[in-house]
């Protein structure tokens, strides 16, 4: 099969590659979309060298159609649609053991710590697969996994409806998390320095600030009446959105962590004294987060169609990061693995 592999840093070569041996319990899937995310892209630029094995396929944001299946595997058919949820847990440690699968000690995330789904073909273990509607296009189907990641954040912050909430940082994962908290009943502002993706943020219905040119937290405090945001999204993992944040919140708010910042940053711990702040982190996804944003896609529920950027064959993997790492407008780019599913 073909595959486009990461060989070093900056550097990926579109080859053949052996397809994967099928395992018992394991699923062959026909790719159809892999998206292009953030771990991605610090792959590419050679900061995950320690977690990846070059040469080696990488992506996990996937759709696309069964083409075998194991022999221990009963409940998937022959040219059903797919994703994959790719975390591949221990299943013994204590973590593990408590419910919390997802932040397993020792997980390993598919198309990290194994071959990924920039290729023709990914083989994958059948129970971190999950079913797609029939009526589902497969290329917003690629969006599920950071739709998902949207949705685990959202419940996280236990948000009402009603609530005033601030996403600092409009990229992908923060415009999702924007969609998903107006979804769920929140009066959304979005702040960004992009002016492309504010736009972006406005054509979608959202109140959008530059908080650059504009004051947040008295804007914020001036809509709530001196009080300040019910939930905070740090998504930014910017040293500006870490001091903010504290400031943005009302007493007894919840600050939700989603950005993964490189190094430590300043925050504010008199603040979360003072208004007794919560702070809670916001990492990947669980099942149920999955089978959510698989009903808010297959539903139309949410304008996802506008948030993908460029679609770029597999064979031009190399060009797509490139783009990527020029185009700090750019939004989610997919890659058409096989260009005969759509």
């Amino acid at each position: 099969m073909k595959a486009a592999q990461y060989i070093k840093a900056g550097e990926i070569a579109y080859q053949d590659v052996p397809v994967s041996p099928l395992g018992d319990d394991e699923l062959r899937i026909k790719v159809a979309y892999c998206g292009i995310c953030g771990t991605d892209l610090h792959i590419f630029k050679g900061h995950m060298d320690a977690r990846v094995r070059a040469p080696q396929a990488i992506g996990h944001e996937v759709s696309g159609t069964v083409a075998e299946v194991g022999k221990n595997v009963s409940d998937f058919r022959i040219n059903e649609k797919v994703t994959v949820r790719p975390l591949d847990n221990c299943g013994t440690c204590n973590t593990c053991r408590a419910g919390f699968t997802h932040i397993c000690e020792k997980l390993r995330f598919l198309g990290i710590e194994t071959a990924g789904a920039f290729a023709q073909y990914w083989t994958v273990p059948a129970r971190l697969v999950h079913h797609l509607p029939e009526t589902l296009p497969l290329k917003l189907a690629a969006l599920v996994e950071p739709l998902a990641v949207a949705c685990h954040d959202v419940r996280r912050s236990e948000l009402k409806p009603d609530d005033k909430v601030v996403v600092s940082g409009g990229g992908p994962i923060g415009m999702l998390i924007a969609l998903c908290a107006r979804a769920t009943g929140g009066r959304v502002t979005i702040s960004e320095i992009n002016e492309k993706r504010l736009a972006l943020a406005r054509s979608l219905g959202f109140d959008a600030v530059n908080p650059q040119q504009t004051d947040l937290v008295a804007k914020v405090r001036a809509e709530t009446g001196g009080s300040g945001a019910d939930v905070v999204f740090e998504v930014s993992g910017s040293e500006a959105g870490a001091k903010v944040m504290t400031e943005l919140a009302r007493p007894r708010a919840t600050i939700v962590m989603v950005a993964i910042f490189a190094k430590p940053a300043p925050v504010d711990l008199h603040k979360f004294f003072w208004k007794e702040l919560r702070m809670v982190g916001a990492r990947v996804y669980e099942y149920e987060d999955y089978e959510k944003a698989i009903r808010l896609v297959a539903d139309k529920a949410l304008p996802l169609e506008s948030l993908i950027s460029s679609v770029f064959p597999l064979a031009q993997l190399q060009d797509a990061f490139d783009y990527l790492t020029k185009s700090p407008d750019a939004m989610k780019v997919l890659i058409q693995c096989n260009e005969e599913i759509q």
